[in-house]
């Protein structure tokens, strides 16, 4: 007998969440999960993307709004009716029971055969990578070898929908890796429905079929992974999204004849406008990703001064500061020619350490 998963949808719709006075903390949350999606709620701590996660599970009772699993309205419904499996930041094993034993724990708790329970959990054991750790207790495990045995008592209940809130965060640098492309495999594997929390950007990026960026108890933005990182819907999805702080200039838009500009840095780059009427006194917001920079060859890039660089493998990220004057604002502050610092990324190069220019590449 093999592992069956039966997927499942989920939809929340005007959901809230209010802890008395006003500790609203899940403000109208719409979200719509197909079956097999793999969805990745990422934002900063407090946004409340753990709650709505808690909701989904039934830990947590809805203010109000409508949850459904499928085609089955569950606000009302206990959590062990749910059909769904939770995996924890703490892996939640019990630690007097051997491995082959919190793997079994769930189908002897229904009194299935025991040949039948072997099978199955020789299977996710191997499925896993841990069938030669069976007899041995949690305390005998590493952290990640612990949160593959936490994944497998998840996947033997055969659920509907996978639900994890930052099961990998008290792991470190390279066992997060691993356990990424463990459960980006499993999900291909199992081809179920996971709903996953976390604060991490790699992770959602990495994982995610489906992104929701929260901040604030507030959906910001739903998407791909690429979409959301490309074409962020606010400055709070720009700046959150993406391994490196975003450059966010405010900028002005000229009307010089018929052609539209946008003065940056002093320079001024061509854009297209629809419709030109509105350019009168237009402000606007210009963000450049640090690999949106590169080492200009032909004399007319914007000139830097490297401050400050950190190597990254074949990438070089560099403080820089800005020749020109103190036209750029972040968080609505302005800065002077001294202490307008900005992020670029650019190869290795002799220029490093000395004035450069660097001219940017915006993807469209």
């Amino acid at each position: 007998m093999g592992v069956t998963v039966v997927m499942a949808s989920v939809n929340l719709i005007n959901v809230h969440k209010s802890f008395g006075g006003d500790a609203h903390v899940v403000k109208g949350v719409n979200i719509s999960i197909n079956d097999g999606d793999f969805l990745v709620i990422v934002g900063p701590s407090g946004c409340g993307k753990s709650t709505t996660l808690n909701m989904i599970a039934g830990l947590e009772a809805v203010t109000s709004g409508e949850i459904y699993i499928g085609d089955r309205l569950v606000n009302d419904v206990e959590p062990k009716d749910r059909n769904i499996s939770m995996v924890f930041q703490n892996h939640t094993l019990y630690p007097h029971l051997s491995v082959y034993d919190n793997l079994a724990f769930y189908l002897k708790s229904k009194h299935i055969k025991k040949d039948i329970i072997a099978d199955k959990v020789l299977k996710i054991a191997k499925m896993l990578g841990i069938e030669d750790l069976l007899k041995r207790k949690p305390q005998q495990l590493s952290g990640g070898q612990q949160q593959r045995v936490a994944i497998g008592r998840a996947i033997i209940r055969e659920p509907a929908v996978f639900l994890m809130d930052e099961p990998l965060s008290n792991l470190d640098v390279n066992l997060r890796g691993n356990m990424r492309e463990e459960i980006k495999r499993l999900h291909k594997q199992l081809n179920a429905t996971f709903v996953y929390v976390t604060h991490d950007q790699t992770e959602a990026m990495t994982l995610a079929t489906y992104l929701v960026v929260m901040n604030d108890g507030v959906v910001q933005q739903i998407g791909t992974p690429f979409d959301v990182f490309m074409k962020p819907q606010n400055t709070f999805v720009a700046k959150f999204m993406g391994a490196h702080p975003i450059n966010l200039f405010h900028c002005n838009v000229v009307n010089s004849g018929d052609r539209v500009f946008i003065d940056i840095l002093g320079f001024k780059i061509s854009a297209i406008c629809k419709d030109q009427s509105i350019i009168s006194d237009l402000r606007i917001d210009v963000g450049i990703r640090p690999e949106g920079f590169d080492i200009d060859k032909e004399g007319n890039g914007i000139c830097l001064k490297v401050t400050y660089s950190e190597i990254l493998g074949k990438l070089h990220l560099a403080i820089v500061g800005v020749s020109s004057p103190s036209a750029l604002r972040r968080d609505g502050s302005a800065y002077t020619r001294r202490s307008a610092w900005r992020r670029s990324c650019g190869r290795p190069s002799r220029h490093s350490g000395k004035s450069l220019l660097a001219s940017h590449r915006l993807a469209r």
